[in-house]
């Protein structure tokens, strides 16, 4: 008998593999939202400091990935600093599809192509559970700071603004 794949996207299969415990937050996403993140806080009910984007910078020597809460921005210096670079800039949209296997606005941490270096804001230490991006549109996943920095190897630090 043939074994099936596993079915969900890249995020919740390498989740379940490592078996984090993690929930799915589907939700019908508006392509007319002006912002992905703040329209995932709203639809979840979750305060925007809880909901965590994921995005990606060129470090001049490849990419790395930055997760802040919806409701700030990434600050590159801190960034550049928290990866030990001199600078880093925002990644191009289209590279950051091509190295993380996700589209933009649905860019996972979790399950991407290729591990990159990985940097989660320090706030998020602040709660039992953060959500993030489940890897597509639409779908966000509540897990544990701690087991998000396990399963992308991340360190944490003050990155956002």
């Amino acid at each position: 008998m043939a074994r099936r794949a596993p079915s969900g996207t890249p995020a919740t299969v390498a989740l379940t593999a490592a078996g984090v415990a993690f929930t799915q937050h589907p939700y019908e996403h508006d392509p007319a939202a002006p912002s992905y993140g703040l329209e995932a806080a709203e639809v979840l009910g979750q305060p925007p400091e809880q909901v965590f984007k994921t995005l990606l910078v060129d470090t001049g020597a490849g990419l790395a990935v930055g997760i802040v809460p919806v409701a700030g921005q990434l600050d590159l210096k801190a960034m550049a600093a928290a990866l030990g670079v001199k600078k880093v800039t925002m990644a191009d949209p289209a590279a950051a599809e091509r190295s993380t296997g996700y589209v933009v606005g649905g860019i996972s941490p979790v399950g991407q192509k290729r591990a990159l270096p990985t940097v989660l804001d320090e706030t998020a230490a602040l709660f039992d559970v953060v959500y993030v991006s489940g890897g597509r549109r639409g779908l966000d996943l509540g897990l544990s700071p701690a087991d998000l920095l396990r399963v992308t190897g991340g360190t944490l630090a003050d990155i956002a603004r």
